[in-house]
């Protein structure tokens, strides 16, 4: 019998330092930048209730405590928030481990970039996650990344062929991928991704509408001019 598999957690990753947006992020976290008048990170959460997500955890590091007083906890979204706030930076793969630790539940879960807008459907990565892997969303590659990160190939993400895509910061995990790891270490994400395409367990979903990485003032204001808030 099929099983449909859905997900209704998420961590948002919001504990980077901004360096690339300079005087942005000085006094305030990247997660914060707005975009048509609202941080980002408010976008992602909307994005995320929208599509049946009820709690999430938001990592923290950089102006921790702005982040965490103006976000509270999630319920003017809709939303049931926790915080896992790190000491010192964990990467993106130690913070998602970490952040799951204050997640209650198993089984999927979705890791999105604070500095991601997109209309990404994570409901249909979730679809397409296979038993103990993760699920991709790619996009076509961006003027600054115009090499891509990963093929696909039958519906499968891969380190080597073409075309190439961009990874969009948006995927899906069954959490025994990463509890593997210990919590409070720190390591790429892209670390559990390869050992997933080893293994083909690892889809690769292209999503052709919305994305903004806005991780430079040139991004800030690209995104401020042409996101279509759903």
């Amino acid at each position: 019998m099929h099983v449909e598999k859905t997900v209704d957690r998420a961590v948002i990753l919001a504990a980077g330092l901004g360096t690339r947006l300079k005087w942005m992020t000085r006094n305030r976290p990247k997660a914060l930048m707005k975009i048509q008048g609202e941080p980002s990170i408010v976008h992602v959460i909307r994005q995320l209730v929208g599509q049946g997500i009820g709690v999430i955890a938001v990592n923290t590091h950089h102006h921790a405590d702005i982040l965490m007083d103006y976000l509270g906890n999630g319920s003017k979204w809709g939303v049931n928030l926790v915080f896992s706030q790190e000491t010192e930076l964990l990467n993106s793969g130690g913070g998602v481990r970490t952040a799951l630790g204050k997640l209650a539940g198993e089984g999927l879960v979705v890791v999105h970039n604070a500095d991601v807008m997109t209309d990404v459907d994570v409901q249909n990565l979730a679809h397409y996650c296979p038993e103990h892997g993760c699920s991709l969303a790619l996009v076509e590659n961006p003027a600054h990344h115009p090499e891509g990160d990963f093929a696909i190939n039958d519906g499968l993400a891969c380190l080597q062929g073409n075309p190439r895509y961009t990874f969009s910061g948006v995927s899906v995990w069954d959490a025994s991928v990463l509890y593997q790891y210990a919590a409070n270490t720190s390591f790429s994400l892209l670390e559990p991704m390869q050992n997933m395409m080893e293994k083909e367990r690892c889809a690769g979903v292209l999503h052709r509408g919305q994305w903004f990485d806005i991780g430079r003032p040139k991004d800030v204001i690209r995104a401020n001019r042409a996101w279509r808030t759903l």
